[in-house]
């Protein structure tokens, strides 16, 4: 039975698709922010939209949005947020995209809900409660050679950018038993339900994995960076694995 948080939290995820529904494929204006990336009404819409919710039933929570920015963040629970993540697909119109929610509680990470409205499917879960997609229980691969494995990959610049790094990639490519790019939301919905073995990413923000991270763990996966350090607020890389397979992917980007 879903805790008050997660229920709000898949509320609020509901509340967010419906004001999606509503701009997606309208030809929208995009803005592009400081950093680069693209913002929308959207974006902004929906991030009100959520935390209408949120903030209405649990007011002492502190909040960290992509659009609205920091607030509160010294409550002991956070709400981590990212509206639309994914905007270029959303801009593009291509159903690759979701909305992201996360609590974190003393600094773990403790729930996580994925809606992506337009691909049709929305995944949840909350520590020690298991993982679940449309209301199916999760569970990752057994998968333990690399040879066998399926690995997709996502915003892999910083790697690119490192001529070791990137070589160390190249090995690790090598030895799999699949590549593939799946990307955002999705190759970690395939990996909780055991279709693929791991998902690797670098130059990434923690609100976009944050909800994630916890659906992955509570499916029976691993989830850390690429140095093997915890999922924090400053994270900007992951390996996400079905547990078997993230030591070796890990020492495989080390050598």
């Amino acid at each position: 039975m879903a805790s008050e948080e997660l229920q709000a939290a898949i509320d609020a995820a509901r509340a967010a698709a419906e004001v999606i529904h509503g701009y997606y494929r309208h030809n929208l204006k995009v803005r592009i922010k400081a950093d680069k990336s693209p913002v929308t009404e959207a974006d902004v819409a929906a991030e009100h939209a959520i935390r209408e919710v949120l903030q209405a039933r649990f007011p002492g929570h502190g909040f960290y949005g992509e659009e609205t920015g920091r607030h509160a963040m010294q409550a002991d629970s956070i709400w981590l947020v990212d509206p639309i993540d994914g905007t270029k697909s959303f801009v593009r119109e291509t159903p690759f995209f979701s909305t992201q929610i996360a609590l974190m509680r003393a600094g773990r990470l403790v729930l996580g809900v994925s809606c992506a409205s337009e691909y049709g499917e929305m995944a949840w879960a909350e520590q020690g409660g298991g993982a679940f997609l449309d209301g199916q229980a999760l569970h990752v691969s057994n998968v333990s050679e690399l040879e066998e494995a399926f690995l997709s990959i996502g915003n892999l610049k910083a790697l690119a950018a490192s001529s070791t790094h990137w070589s160390r990639f190249g090995a690790l490519v090598g030895r799999l038993g699949r590549l593939r790019g799946y990307g955002d939301f999705l190759h970690y919905h395939l990996l909780a339900r055991g279709q693929i073995d791991a998902a690797l990413e670098s130059d990434i923000n923690i609100l976009d994995i944050a909800a994630l991270t916890v659906i992955v763990r509570e499916a029976g996966g691993s989830v850390t960076d690429l140095t093997g350090g915890d999922i924090g607020l400053e994270t900007t890389s992951i390996l996400a694995s079905n547990g078997a397979l993230h030591a070796p992917i890990l020492a495989a980007m080390r050598q």
